[in-house]
């Protein structure tokens, strides 16, 4: 298997944790990004109904192109569920985060949720 169908695997399994009528704050970066495809998948056939609020213009694209109804934290400050990716992890679950232009988004959306969840494959496990 490789780094990308890992990745989507990962992506899947956090959907799993994805429930109807839910505010979800979408996250940025490639597993993340494979979480809004199966998200927008599951929402598209109609097995569904969620809103999301996205911490990048690169994820608010990508939302809108998989059909993945979208809010800002203006007009919904309460979410359920944040998912996002990490750039690295180890045994303990600490995490680094990328330091790019989402950051900031990724942090203010993590805080208004009442859960976060953070996908990440193998390849990102380090000592």
């Amino acid at each position: 298997m490789n780094a990308d169908d890992l990745k989507k695997q990962a992506a899947a399994r956090a959907l799993e944790l994805v429930r109807p009528g839910m505010r979800l704050g979408l996250g940025t970066g490639s597993t993340a990004a494979h979480f809004v495809a199966a998200l927008g998948a599951k929402v598209r056939a109609g097995n569904l109904d969620v809103v999301g609020v996205p911490t990048s213009e690169s994820t608010w694209r990508l939302a809108v192109e998989h059909g993945v109804p979208l809010t800002s934290l203006d007009e919904t400050p309460e979410l359920d569920l944040t998912v996002d990716g990490a750039d690295e992890v180890d045994g303990r679950l600490r995490l680094i985060k990328g330091g790019g232009g989402a950051l900031l988004r990724e942090k203010i959306v993590a805080a208004a949720s009442a859960r976060m969840i953070v996908i990440a494959d193998e390849s990102k496990v380090v000592e």
